[in-house]
């Protein structure tokens, strides 16, 4: 945690922001990656502080603007999101490319460390670009002079030893308790979390619900529930989707139930737009973003509400939802920032399906953003920013971005 969320960023942040003694045969003119100074670096912390209504709250403690706040008890967890979410987008066209690129490979590596599922083929091309980095940093930065090998610091040789080290016991290394002796200890929490558990097994009512169904929910299955508010409503909206499935029973149903919330497999609750809507706009943290899985293909969409469907002679319901989905990613954006920066747009009612809630994989925040505010496009623009420790190798996967 220290690594990656404290130490790497406060050596780039303070590369970046020319906070490095300058020796006297040494010049701060020829660093050219000292780019967050004076007006532009209060410009990119107010974007970071105007992000938070962005972010959903199952991300926790958004970022404070970083030009104010980075060295007033910045915590680790507003560094993950800063650094590793928020900061590729942002930096965009404000770091040198070069600069920018090389960044992009340690947020590519570290936003695979930080999941809890890792495939092998992923951890292999985060480990590849973690070494890249490392050796481009050399070659960018302490350039083999002498003056500036105060900049190679011991968390960048750290850092090329995350992918091999990407091993877990479980949570049996927060167990030890007796450092001195620590497989001997290690050996007894196991045979205690042993016994505990085949007791558990034995009589459950000694291991009450984590999550228990709040009031009012239902539960659809495969670890997803519908929580409140709902409301009736007219089913003519979805009339394009139930004209081609000859199961749907027109006569049983004309109108429909719609949910505003929805609590996933991985315990992030979703909304929608349907009452996220009447919140003014700056006092809700929008949650009704989310990444779904259809066809083996990625899509990001934003949910109008979920509802449920009955089919014919009600034999069958089907929970759903009806979302908007948002444009393919900006191609070269995606390329150039290796899988780290997916840059969409929001299509609204001209992109509206109808898909299964289980689809949905998990709730991300689409922030706005302009990485081209020299062209004559003009539409807005939203990047793609995942909790840290959630899944996000179907992002790289999908775009065959791995391969320059």
């Amino acid at each position: 945690m220290h690594l990656i969320a404290l130490n790497i960023p406060d050596l780039l942040i303070n590369l970046w922001r020319y906070n490095f003694d300058c020796e006297k045969t040494d010049s701060k003119h020829s660093w050219d990656w000292g780019v967050l100074q004076g007006d532009t670096w209060k410009q990119h912390g107010q974007a970071i502080a105007d992000s938070t209504p962005y972010l959903p709250g199952p991300f926790d403690c958004p970022p404070r603007n970083p030009a104010e706040k980075i060295s007033s008890g910045y915590k680790a967890w507003e560094f993950l999101l800063y650094v590793y979410g928020l900061a590729p987008a942002f930096l965009y066209n404000v770091l040198p490319e070069k600069y920018w690129r090389n960044f992009c490979k340690l947020v590519f590596s570290v936003q695979i460390f930080n999941q809890h599922h890792i495939l092998t083929v992923d951890l292999q091309q985060a480990h590849k670009r973690m070494l890249e980095f490392t050796a481009e940093f050399e070659v960018l930065y302490y350039q083999q002079c002498a003056d500036q090998l105060h900049f190679v610091r011991l968390s960048l040789h750290t850092a090329q030893h995350l992918g091999p080290e990407v091993r877990t016991i479980g949570n049996l290394g927060q167990e030890i308790r007796q450092p001195s002796n620590p497989y001997a200890n290690l050996s007894q929490r196991g045979l205690l979390l042993s016994q505990i558990n085949a007791l558990k097994a034995m009589i459950p009512s000694l291991s009450p619900p984590t999550n228990p169904i709040p009031k009012g929910g239902v539960d659809i299955g495969d670890g997803y529930l519908l929580l409140r508010a709902k409301e009736n409503c007219e089913a003519e909206v979805i009339q394009s989707y139930l004209s081609g499935n000859q199961s749907y029973d027109t006569e049983f149903q004309s109108k429909i139930t719609r949910w505003a919330r929805i609590r996933l497999p991985n315990g992030q609750v979703g909304r929608s737009l349907w009452k996220e809507a009447l919140k003014a706009k700056g006092k809700c943290r929008v949650a009704r973003n989310v990444k779904l899985l259809l066809s083996g293909k990625l899509v990001f969409a934003e949910v109008y509400y979920y509802f449920i469907l009955c089919m014919q002679n009600n034999s069958e319901k089907r929970p759903v939802a009806l979302v908007s989905f948002y444009s393919e990613p900006h191609n070269t954006l995606l390329k150039a920032s290796f899988g780290t920066v997916w840059s969409c747009t929001s299509q609204g009612d001209s992109s509206l399906h109808v898909v299964s809630i289980k689809a949905i994989l998990s709730v991300v925040a689409m922030v706005p953003h302009t990485p081209f505010p020299t062209s004559n496009d003009v539409t807005e623009r939203f990047f793609v920013v995942e909790k840290p420790g959630l899944d996000v190798a179907h992002m790289i996967h999908n775009n065959n971005v791995l391969e320059e």
